[in-house]
């Protein structure tokens, strides 16, 4: 007698495309593992996703373990500056398990300086398409004392920096972190405005990070409510483990183009209120007097199939989503 299986969400979410390694030289197989629970009978297939719009690009059937994502996609290596994809697992029509991020190595565009008006100049340069890096899709928990924050990370706009933070979180940087800089209102044209919270020094107090820097990366992500972008210097080429949490479109806009924003809330938002709240010092631009908010640790969770996870984060001030 056939095994006719309903594939349950406990089941599904042990359902994994795992790449072999990280990183894939230019015109090589790119090794990837399959594995789904004891019992699954339905049809697996893995698809090639658009970024943002999630739409499918090119699908192959595959059976439990080992895959070659070159030789079911030829088209990967086809293009000279491809975009940012999503490898995708499914069971039967059902998206299961993190997406992995595929991360064309391209030569990046370098902001020499600034112009009068603070906006990175790139100056025009070779760019090379060396293979790929991948990895499976991370969202990021900031676990601070006043309440969880989860981000989704946007490789699609900033995969560099979104790799540096992943990197400084799973080595553990972000413990026991102060928010040494809330700005819980700032003057823009639209008059005072919810502006931003930092965090990222282990001082705390805005000097201090990893030890090393990481340049500029251009993104098209609009700064808005729950943003999370890198702090920086006036060299545009100082991004290390600052960053900062947006609280409004308004206040925040300006920043568009001159800072990196590589990823989203999508819980917690109330939270982000909270610690905006938290009570300054008389002088503009020292660190909070009263009980710092500190996040304790920072941890990667599985991120859901593409395109199946939560919305990003409102105000809860807001009604509607902007």
């Amino acid at each position: 007698m056939s095994l006719v299986l309903i594939v349950l969400p406990a089941a599904q979410s042990r359902a994994q495309l795992t790449p072999d390694r990280t990183y894939y030289g230019m015109a090589r197989a790119i090794p990837m593992t399959v594995a789904v629970p004891d019992g699954i009978t339905a049809n697996l297939s893995v698809s090639l996703l658009a970024a943002v719009t999630g739409d499918e690009i090119a699908s192959a059937d595959v059976l439990e373990g080992a895959v070659d994502l070159a030789g079911l996609f030829p088209l990967l290596w086809e293009d000279s500056e491809p975009d940012l994809m999503y490898a995708q697992l499914q069971i039967g029509s059902e998206r299961v398990g993190p997406a992995v991020v595929l991360q064309p190595t391209i030569t990046p565009k370098y902001a020499t300086r600034v112009d009068g008006n603070r906006l990175p100049i790139y100056p025009p340069s070779p760019r090379v398409f060396s293979g790929f890096r991948a990895y499976p899709e991370k969202h990021v928990v900031l676990e601070t004392d006043k309440g969880d924050i989860e981000f989704r990370m946007r490789p699609d706009h900033a995969p560099n920096t979104v790799w540096n933070f992943l990197s400084l979180v799973r080595g553990g940087f972000y413990t026991d972190i102060t928010f040494h800089r809330i700005v819980a209102q700032a003057n823009t044209r639209f008059g005072p405005r919810p502006f931003v919270v930092q965090v990222g020094d282990p001082l705390g107090v805005g000097t201090g990070g990893p030890g090393y820097f990481i340049d500029l990366e251009p993104s098209l992500l609009p700064h808005d409510f729950g943003v999370i972008s890198m702090a920086r210097s006036d060299d545009p080429n100082s991004n290390s483990s600052q960053v900062f949490i947006c609280l409004s479109r308004e206040g925040t806009q300006a920043l568009d183009n001159r800072y990196t924003s590589f990823g989203q809330a999508v819980a917690g938002a109330d939270v982000i209120i909270d610690i905006s709240k938290t009570p300054q010092p008389q002088v503009p631009g020292d660190e909070p007097t009263v009980d710092p908010p500190v996040i304790r640790r920072a941890y990667l969770v599985d991120a859901p199939p593409y395109g199946k996870g939560p919305d990003p984060a409102i105000d809860p001030a807001v009604e509607t989503p902007r």
